[in-house]
């Protein structure tokens, strides 16, 4: 295991059915106004709106309301929510949904108290708060992008045709979060596989870096084995309680930085699928899924072992007289199947993507060096095409 690092992970978590009866002695600490965050209205339908708000009035709390959180937050949302936060003077941001509500949420913790453009500071030139920031806690309600338990905020901006993570420090992760698998029961089925990818690319994406014998490797290749068995159990059955908790615990730690640890990290399928999202509106999850297996395959030549590890570690392939190249191959052929079983868009034609607009989202992709390989445009391009 090479390099240095120092782990630090301030957020505390409440895991279980029965988590949401620690939140009264979570608010008890903060003060008198709580601005509560969720998106189109689910949370209203599915009971969890009134169980929160129950709790929020039994502890003498004031609230001021955000919703309409969209499933890509937009800049212009964030100002919105930036400005409601300051002029209300709220003590604690409550999330209340899944990745982009916390993502969103915690982009107005940092935004609300700045005095300058958060689009400009914190996703363009990638700057850190030196403002007030205010706390953030959160309930959720979908599983797939560990914002529970992390900085990452993402952002769109439409009219520059971008979607731009920051990673904030942790000072704005949240302080505490529930996690009650139930709570995750009514999510879609399209939306529920979309998360089931996107915890698998964040494990990946940490996952196919470096060449040490890394700890941390180890861990992801039993998170990877854990999501691929509990998976094809909820895609039957989406109420089986064993099998929705062991991905949600899943998903928080294949986000939460401690896989990170003395990794370099990869990261270019996220880059790609962001700048998809930017100019289609696509879930997240899906875009990713739909360029995995040609950007996956295109990397391979570069790191072929790793990639044959991937095969045995996570799929059981045997080994027997097979190359290195072979292994890898069917471990990527192993990881599509899977892909398919579980129902993820698999071309990004389905999410809107036609051949005039490759430029552009190759354009809008950032370049990332911490993989195998570091692409060049038109390498983007030709990935965006063997994804169509």
């Amino acid at each position: 295991m090479q390099g240095n690092f120092s782990y630090h992970n301030p957020t505390k978590l409440y895991f279980g059915d029965d988590a949401l009866k620690f939140l009264s002695e979570e608010l008890a600490q903060y003060g008198p106004t709580v601005m509560l965050c969720y998106g189109g209205g689910s949370i209203k339908r599915n009971g969890i709106y009134d169980a929160v708000s129950s709790v929020l009035r039994e502890a003498g709390k004031t609230v001021v309301e955000d919703a309409g959180v969209m499933s890509n937050p937009t800049v212009e949302k964030l100002r919105e929510g930036a400005l409601m936060a300051r002029e209300n003077n709220v003590d604690l941001i409550l999330a209340v949904g899944g990745g982009s509500t916390i993502d969103y949420a915690k982009g107005v913790s940092c935004a609300a108290w700045c005095d300058e453009d958060p689009w400009q500071k914190y996703y363009v030139r990638q700057e850190e708060a030196t403002c007030r920031v205010i706390p953030v806690g959160t309930v959720l309600t979908m599983v797939g992008t560990g914002s529970e338990m992390n900085g990452g905020s993402v952002i769109t901006n439409r009219t520059e045709g971008m979607k731009i993570g920051k990673v904030f420090g942790s000072y704005a992760y949240p302080k505490f979060t529930i996690l009650n698998p139930k709570f995750t029961f009514t999510v879609p089925q399209y939306q529920m596989v979309a998360g089931f990818f996107d915890i698998m690319s964040h494990i990946m994406e940490q996952y196919f870096s470096g060449e040490d014998d890394n700890t941390s490797d180890y861990l992801a290749e039993g998170l990877m084995r854990s999501l691929v068995h509990s998976s094809r159990i909820a895609v039957k059955n989406p109420q089986d309680y064993e099998a929705r908790s062991n991905i949600m615990w899943t998903a928080t730690w294949a986000l939460n930085t401690l896989l990170k640890c003395a990794k370099t990290q990869d990261w270019e399928v996220h880059m790609i699928g962001q700048a998809i999202g930017a100019h289609t509106n696509a879930t997240h999850g899906m875009t990713l899924a739909a360029v995995s297996p040609a950007y996956y395959r295109h990397i391979l030549p570069c790191a072929t072992k790793k990639f044959a590890r991937f095969a045995e570690n996570v799929w059981a392939i045997e080994r027997g007289t097979k190359t290195d190249e072979q292994l890898a191959t069917e471990g990527l052929q192993a990881l599509e199947a899977w892909m398919r079983e579980i129902g993820v868009v698999m071309n990004v034609s389905e999410l809107g993507v036609t051949p005039d607009m490759l430029e552009k989202i190759a354009d809008s992709t950032f370049i990332l060096t911490g993989g195998y390989k570091t692409l060049s445009h038109e390498e983007v391009v030709q990935i965006l095409k063997e994804s169509m």
